[in-house]
């Protein structure tokens, strides 16, 4: 057990070392990590692979709040903390933005051990009785993210078009943004001009663009200053606010885990909806939550006796290494507790890693220029870009970011972007995705 919670810890301190560059997925590093450790001669076990990748996503899914916070660049289950982040970064309150979320990551942690003995009671049963239907519930989770954002025009301009223009601007650029990234998805899954040597990171540049490169973008040009940073002592929250959030972001990071595609800062507006969330403090405690249980739930299922769901990049990669019921036969149960207190230990690990993380963040934008550390994440971001996928890269992260750029300069939600992957996924599961993409002329 000791030698399986120190190989968590190296994957904590790897995700430490990777999370705090924008735009770098931990997918992608476990990618790089994976190639390593399974190369010829290499004599390390599958379920060290497994316990290392443990420590790795469980310190993503706490740490990652970094870069979305203080350096405006948020990745697919980040990008809804974006807006309440940055608002609490413009009051001098970055840190307790930061350690809201991790709050957040170890409630979601104490649902996921709670849950743990009775995920294969409960899910399996509900896995036969969804199976056949999750293509309708993912065009009505669709559906609901489209219909479900509000106008947001002044209602002050004249009857008649013009006012319905007003009304209609942000929900219009909406339904652009996640239809245009949705022909973009389609065109990654079915031509990507990223070279097939490097198809694992496919999907990197596209959510470079849609993501972090707009609101980079867009503080670069409206010329931010940020006041004076503060490390709070002590943070203005009750037990009744931790509870309200973790146990909402929890329901939400469950079943975006679950069911395909779905991801965790989707899953957690939908819990905050659900719930009634209106204060950013319970809202930023829910998407920690959610992040964690997205992302480490995600893996425990795999390992879950009985059920073995592959859901997740760390789980998909894992699965072409290890078969949790050949290769550990009648040890699953005890690895599957492994598994768990593995990732107790790196959570707690992480929370106290972003404590010191979130001090390092502010010294760095107390002494840098903000309009410089935006500069030069962007020119990070590119680089990482086209280092790893090449020109075919840049020109996907180019596109993606034109249409990234739709929702911020309209005043639409940036979580329409996810249609790069659930329309793709909707259509195929459908029957329609060929048929669609015939008719696009993009094969």
């Amino acid at each position: 057990m000791i030698t399986a919670l120190l190989t968590a810890a190296v994957g904590v301190l790897l995700a430490a070392l990777f999370s705090v560059l924008p735009g770098l997925h931990i997918y992608n590093v476990a990618g790089l990590a994976l190639l390593t450790l399974t190369a010829p001669g290499s004599e390390v076990p599958s379920q060290s692979i497994a316990l290392l990748f443990v420590g790795m996503v469980t310190g993503y899914a706490v740490l990652n709040t970094i870069p979305s916070v203080f350096l405006s660049a948020p990745d697919e289950s980040t990008l809804f903390m974006l807006r309440p982040g940055q608002k609490l970064l413009l009051q001098g309150r970055g840190y307790e933005a930061a350690l809201l979320s991790g709050v957040g990551g170890l409630g979601g942690v104490a649902v996921l051990l709670l849950l743990t003995p009775f995920a294969s009671f409960i899910l399996v049963p509900l896995r036969a009785l969804l199976q056949p239907h999750l293509h309708w519930i993912l065009w009505a989770l669709i559906a609901y993210l489209l219909l479900s954002e509000w106008p947001k025009g002044a209602q002050r301009a004249p009857a008649g078009w013009r006012r319905w223009w007003d009304g209609w601007r942000n929900l219009a650029a909406g339904v652009l943004t996640f239809v245009f990234s949705g022909i973009l998805g389609l065109i990654l899954f079915y031509r990507t001009p990223v070279p097939l040597g490097v198809a694992a990171h496919n999907l990197l540049p596209a959510f470079v663009g849609l993501f972090a490169v707009p609101s980079i973008l867009q503080n670069l040009v409206s010329r931010v200053e940020l006041p004076p940073q503060r490390a709070t002592p002590s943070l203005s929250i009750t037990p009744d606010i931790v509870f309200q959030g973790a146990l909402s972001g929890a329901a939400g990071g469950l079943f975006a885990a679950f069911f395909p595609v779905v991801t965790a800062g989707v899953g957690g507006l939908l819990a905050g909806q659900a719930t009634a969330q209106r204060d950013d403090r319970v809202f930023l405690i829910s998407q920690g939550a959610s992040k964690v249980l997205y992302y480490v739930g995600a893996l425990l299922l795999f390992f879950a006796p009985g059920l073995h769901l592959t859901r997740g990049g760390m789980a998909w990669m894992l699965a072409s290494v290890l078969d949790p019921v050949d290769a550990l036969g009648g040890d699953v149960l005890p690895f599957y507790y492994r598994v768990a207190a593995a990732a107790l230990v790196s959570g707690v690990l992480a929370f106290f890693l972003l404590l010191g993380m979130a001090r390092l963040a502010i010294r760095l934008v107390a002494h840098l220029d903000y309009r410089r550390i935006n500069a030069g994440t962007l020119v990070v971001l590119i680089l990482m870009v086209g280092c790893w996928t090449g020109w075919g890269g840049l020109l996907v992260c180019t596109t993606a970011t034109g249409i990234g750029l739709i929702p911020v300069l309209w005043g639409a939600r940036r979580s329409n972007g996810m249609g790069v992957l659930l329309l793709p996924l909707a259509l195929n599961m459908a029957g329609f995705g060929s048929s669609i993409v015939r008719w696009l002329g993009i094969v």
